[in-house]
């Protein structure tokens, strides 16, 4: 199916055409057809000579219902032009041509309708005249009377070579259905209606209600008045809903694949038409079928910050047009450059601004998007219009085996592979920047060397600290970066001697020197008795040898003692020992048996079988008696 929309002066005879072409009545008022002029949107459709369908949204003529007619062209391919030779191009035709300039549809039909009251010739050279200067460009035209039939043979045949000209629809693409109507229906609920543009819809398809982020359920579909299973774009659908009220689904609001659209009431734009700097301060803002207010703020010569009413979504490379409605005026169009624009708070921060919009051309372009945000996550890229398959190609980088590859431009020719520039750097589902990444990696080893340098009994800066340090959102990010001369070991990250990762338990203090390790080492040797290895020395000698809390963390972290419990230490083999003297009991003993065989104290006694009993060593019994499971 294909989606033409009409457009045209009132009163020219665009619903005519339609109902001459389709057969159908595309005024679905009864004031309408009294008054023989279109208010709202109406839908036709027929079969062309070729076998494709065309679908026609036919537009009201009127100035006072352009916001209607905006409705219905936004999310349209192309569009059906409607002069009257006996009147010729008129403020409307000028306006909707304004409106499909703006919205940058470049497909495009001319009919010159009532050529029966009127030559056809002067009407049809000045509108092509005027259709030439915009993104339609060059179409081709026809002239007609829907009154005698003359001529509309001619237009199906105009319109079989328009469609084919059409671009082929995403199938694959990710479904934003801006909805043009709404309503009930007895014993099925709610219906809306819109224009397909992109994606496959399928009854019982979970999607997105916009604005409200609220998931609905497709109850069922239908297409040209037939209930279908699924509908592919480009296609006119009405959608059965589940569960929602109508209220809730008014024109302008849109139905999405969820979580591929990022909802925004901030955008960056560049505006074609009147300059940036005569727009009024607020505007409306037209897009799909959505008319919202906007505040303008001008930033450079062609591009301009929008503050709209309420949150869309929108896509990096979308088209939209502003209109002034107190002077009946399209302003503009306007292509969105950033739907996540960082905030404009310092002096200078404007034109900073300005100079880096006039670098983006409205297509999404990964480089430049990580050159100005340093890294955002793959979900973020998608929601702002990145393809599901980003460009480039994946390979592992030199900077870790972990999980960081790089993202490589196209190689160009056989041979070049090597010298392709990075675009990114990918970590699990973050993108990264080139620049940033290597910067981030020269800080890491810088922080972890002050760190271990500042904190000689630390065997590393904790991965969690690291992050704070260098202001990351993940940790993943932090291990990714580490590579010699740093070794991350035990959740810290250190100088690895040598360039080579640390034995466990023995880090290479700075300068290569035991240090204060060493000293610490000595001073836990002194602190047991090598006859008495389960006796726990006291508060009081460790103050003596210099062990206090920090330098207990320090020899648990290296492997020297293990904590039983707050100032209760025993060397690290002491577990391990124990367990062996307590298989040679009989089966199963209590605590103060347990306590003579290891000639210790219940200071000691019950907060080692404690841990036993944690690590599956013992288990513990009735009347707390415990029996050894395993060495």
């Amino acid at each position: 199916m294909h989606v033409v929309a009409t457009a045209g002066h009132v009163d020219h005879g665009k619903s005519t055409l339609v109902r001459a072409l389709t057969g159908m009545e595309p005024d679905r008022w009864a004031e309408e057809r009294r008054r023989g002029m279109t208010i709202d949107l109406g839908f036709a459709w027929t079969a062309l000579g070729s076998g494709e369908t065309v679908a026609f949204v036919d537009v009201p003529g009127h100035e006072r219902f352009v916001p209607n007619m905006l409705a219905g062209v936004g999310p349209v391919p192309a569009a059906m032009i409607v002069v009257a030779a006996d009147e010729g191009w008129m403020p409307q035709s000028a306006e909707h041509l304004a409106a499909l300039d703006a919205l940058g549809v470049k497909h495009g039909l001319l009919v010159v309708s009532r050529a029966d009251l009127a030559d056809p010739r002067a009407a049809t050279a000045a509108a092509l005249a005027e259709i030439a200067e915009t993104s339609l460009g060059r179409v081709e035209a026809v002239a007609v009377s829907g009154v005698t039939g003359a001529g509309i043979d001619e237009v199906r045949a105009a319109l079989d070579r328009l469609v084919g000209r059409l671009p082929t629809a995403d199938a694959g693409g990710a479904v934003r259905l801006w909805i043009d109507r709404a309503f009930t229906i007895r014993g099925a609920g709610t219906v809306v209606t819109g224009t397909l543009g992109a994606g496959v819809l399928r009854a019982g398809d979970e999607l997105e209600l916009a604005g409200s982020g609220r998931i609905v359920r497709v109850r069922g579909l239908q297409s040209l008045g037939q209930a279908v299973a699924e509908a592919g774009a480009v296609a006119r659908v009405a959608v059965n809903l589940r569960g929602v009220e109508k209220e809730l689904v008014g024109r302008g609001e849109a139905l999405l694949t969820p979580g591929r659209f990022r909802s925004t009431d901030v955008v960056d734009v560049r505006v074609r038409g009147d300059a940036v700097a005569a727009l009024p301060e607020t505007v409306t803002l037209h897009v799909g079928s959505a008319a919202v207010p906007v505040r303008v703020r001008p930033l450079g010569v062609d591009t301009a910050r929008l503050r709209l009413g309420r949150a869309l979504p929108l896509r990096i490379g979308d088209r939209a047009l502003l209109r002034d409605p107190g002077r009946h005026h399209v302003a503009g169009g306007v292509t969105v450059l950033d739907v996540a624009p960082p905030s404009l708070r310092r002096r200078g921060s404007g034109a900073a601004r300005a100079a880096e919009l006039a670098e983006m051309d409205g297509s999404p372009d990964l480089v430049g998007e990580l050159r100005r945000r340093r890294l955002i996550q793959r979900d973020d890229l998608l929601r702002m219009g990145f393809a599901e398959s980003l460009p480039g190609r994946a390979a592992s980088t030199s900077r870790t085996a972990r999980s960081a590859a790089v993202l490589a431009a196209d190689p160009g020719p056989a041979g070049q592979a090597a010298n392709a520039a990075v675009v990114a750097v990918v970590v699990g589902d973050w993108f990264v920047d080139p620049g940033y990444w290597a910067a981030l990696g020269a800080r890491l080893v810088a922080e972890a060397t002050d760190y271990v340098a500042k904190n000689p009994l630390e065997t590393g800066v904790p991965v969690e600290t690291m992050r704070h340090r260098l202001g990351l959102p993940d940790r993943r990010l932090v291990e990714a970066l580490v590579e010699a001369p740093m070794s991350l070991q035990g959740g810290r990250i250190g100088p690895a001697a040598s360039g080579m990762p640390a034995a466990p338990g023995m880090p290479a203090a700075p300068g290569g020197t035991a240090g204060s390790v060493g000293a610490l080492r000595e001073a836990v040797r002194a602190a047991f008795d090598v006859e008495r290895p389960f006796v726990a020395p006291e508060s009081g000698r460790l103050a003596e040898l210099g062990i206090g809390v920090r330098e207990i963390g320090a020899a648990v972290r290296l492997g020297l003692v293990v904590q039983l419990a707050p100032q209760v230490v025993l060397p690290a083999d002491g577990p391990g020992r124990a367990a062996a003297i307590l298989a040679e009991l009989p089966q199963p003993f209590s605590v103060s048996e347990a306590r003579q065989a290891l000639g210790t104290s219940r200071r000691v006694a019950v907060p080692l079988l404690e841990l036993l009993d944690r690590t599956g060593v013992t288990q513990r019994g009735a009347g707390d008696r415990r029996t050894v499971k395993r060495l």
